[in-house]
């Protein structure tokens, strides 16, 4: 059984519009990486529906998984960084993110630093 089969098999096949909640709330529930993978599988064929090539909707799902579990406690979040072996996006393995505070000083300063329209064109 291919890989897309065995996923749709396991989960379902996921609407064609959804929100961000219900298409990365149930990756925040795996714990194991069997299911990841598969979980992951689905996620992709729903963003390549979307006209993503494969390689950009794995990009995007790793980010979106990702960043999704940094919204949760450390405990979950490590869970899931480890099933679907990836890290948060912007603050990269859980051992060294930052606390809340440095977190929205980082946030902060990004904002502040972003470049200009002019700059973006370079």
């Amino acid at each position: 059984m291919n890989i897309i089969k065995k996923a749709l098999y396991h989960f379902r096949k996921l609407p064609d519009e959804l929100t961000y909640g219900e298409k990365y709330e149930p990756a925040m529930k795996i714990t194991n990486q069997e299911e990841a993978v598969l979980y992951f599988e689905i996620c992709v064929e729903h963003c390549m529906r979307h006209g993503k090539t494969r390689e950009e909707a794995e990009e995007i799902e790793r980010v979106n998984i990702g960043y999704w579990a940094g919204y949760y406690d450390r405990e979950t979040a490590a869970k899931v960084y480890d099933a679907f072996q990836l890290n948060h996006p912007i603050f990269g393995d859980i051992e060294n993110w930052p606390t809340p505070e440095e977190a929205f000083e980082m946030g902060k300063r990004n904002g502040t630093n972003a470049r200009t329209p002019e700059e973006e064109s370079v």
